[in-house]
């Protein structure tokens, strides 16, 4: 299984790049919030990578956090949802949105991705929901140096959940060890970081806690 590829970009499409590893190109499928945020041709690039094996095909599918990709795992468990749908889920909402959208149910926001209908989206949130805390809870990335053709080159990774992953994260533990259920605290924390996205971590969880307080 290839998880990672480092290297330097010989070629962008429209829906892919070509990464030479040392003198072999890999052909790394991407979805468009992704493909849009990478380095141009002959410039280094480290990627994630998912490989879809098929009787007739291989491709690998690159991402540029752990959260996209393992979100990418977890989209095509879903009935309905192949590598083409959950990359279009994933481009239209990117690795931060899907977390908020799945932990909130909000449905509507995953249905906006190109190709999936409400029955898919609403499945796609009803049995997701309890992933997401643990995948929310990933810690953000730290960058990486990379070897490239015997050259030493300093990859920046994106982070896992932007852009306050981290705080996230510690707002989650916080609440668990509170007494909160993981989902009802995913849902919390996930609204509290979309009408904040810069809170820090005292902030999401005094926000969250108000959520969370018996309404009436």
């Amino acid at each position: 299984m290839i998880g990672k590829l480092s290297g330097r970009i010989d070629y962008r499409g429209a829906d892919h790049v070509l990464i030479d590893v040392r003198g072999v190109g890999y052909m790394v499928y991407c979805n468009e919030r992704t493909l849009a945020g990478l380095p141009g041709v002959g410039e280094a690039v480290a990627l994630y990578t998912d490989l879809l094996v098929r009787e007739d095909l291989l491709q690998l599918f690159g991402f540029t956090s752990l959260v996209e990709k393992e979100w990418h795992r977890l989209l095509m468990s879903v009935q309905g949802i192949g590598a083409k749908a959950s990359m279009a889920i994933l481009g239209t909402l990117g690795a931060d949105g899907v977390s908020r959208a799945i932990a909130l149910g909000d449905w509507n926001a995953v249905k906006a991705a190109k190709g999936i209908g409400p029955k898919t989206a609403q499945r796609v949130v009803i049995e997701l929901k309890d992933k997401a805390p643990t995948v929310m809870a990933m810690a953000g990335a730290a960058p990486v140096v990379s070897e490239t053709d015997n050259e030493s080159v300093e990859v920046i990774e994106a982070p896992i959940v932007a852009p306050s992953g981290a705080a996230q994260s510690e707002a989650l533990s916080a609440l668990g060890n509170l007494g909160y259920a993981p989902g009802e605290a995913a849902s919390a924390v996930a609204e509290a970081a979309g009408a904040d996205p810069s809170a820090d971590t005292t902030t999401l969880i005094k926000a969250a806690l108000k959520l969370l307080a018996p309404k009436g």
